[in-house]
């Protein structure tokens, strides 16, 4: 498939109502609804739930209907829909990303890195392998929220490369000094599009969230970052300046060669 010059994206960026996926479906569809045409509409982590701890109260409640949601969502707005869900596999709990295509092609990946401060670990099942999915011909790299930590895992590597590094995130305002300085790193060092949707409120636990949406460009400058409010926020990301970046600066020809 030809690359598409411009990639143009929507950040939702919400408070997510405790374990109520129904009253969550209902928001980001009246969001979606009044948002401006995009390729790919970005939700949080766990954007039907919260990031719970009761994944089989989660997974009980929400019964498919928001993964259901995504994909007729996607097909009625001709567009991709992405963002993570808790979900039950052969009888283990993984927080997995989904992107919905509008042609019904569902790309997923579970979550590596899981949050052992919190108990993550507990709870759920680690992922095993990454995923570098195409839209439009661009390659894009989800990873979800801790994962953003591990600049090994998020390398971009001549076996895998990537255009766009894709993060949906739960991450508190207790720590949103880390999440903005990660963001650009991951920029810098993978030569890419960093596009990051985070949440805003106050979850179950008593966390609280300042949202701190953000796209980075392949230099480490902030397109755009969206502080504190719900919001709906576009972006457009440009390939031939990607493409020009990366030739004037081909730094990426000289990583280190080391996969984990």
């Amino acid at each position: 498939m030809a690359t598409s010059p411009t990639l143009h994206l929507c950040l939702l960026q919400t408070d997510i109502t405790w374990e109520d996926p129904p009253a969550n479906i209902e928001l980001a569809d009246k969001l979606i609804a009044s948002a401006p045409p995009a390729h790919l509409y970005i939700l949080p982590e766990m954007w039907a739930t919260g990031f719970t701890m009761q994944p089989a109260e989660a997974v009980a409640k929400d019964q498919g209907q928001a993964l259901d949601w995504m994909k007729t969502t996607a097909v009625k707005h001709n567009a991709a829909i992405c963002g993570s869900l808790s979900v039950e596999d052969a009888g283990r709990f993984y927080n997995r990303f989904y992107c919905s295509f509008p042609e019904g092609r569902i790309a997923s990946y579970d979550k590596k890195h899981l949050f052992t401060y919190s108990g993550e670990d507990l709870q759920y099942t680690p992922g095993t392998g990454k995923i570098v999915f195409e839209l439009h011909g661009w390659r894009v790299r989800p990873i979800i929220c801790y994962d953003l930590r591990f600049p090994a895992w998020c390398r971009n590597t001549a076996e895998a490369p990537y255009d766009v590094l894709l993060i949906v995130a739960n991450w508190p305002v207790s720590r949103i000094n880390h999440w903005d300085a990660l963001l650009r790193a991951r920029a810098i060092e993978n030569q890419c599009y960093v596009v990051a949707v985070n949440r805003t409120g106050r979850d179950g636990n008593g966390l609280a969230y300042n949202g701190h949406s953000t796209v980075v460009d392949m230099s480490g400058n902030v397109i755009l970052v969206e502080e504190e409010i719900n919001a709906v926020v576009g972006a457009t990301l440009k390939h031939d300046e990607l493409v020009a970046y990366r030739k004037q600066f081909p730094f990426l020809q000289d990583r280190d060669m080391f996969e984990i």
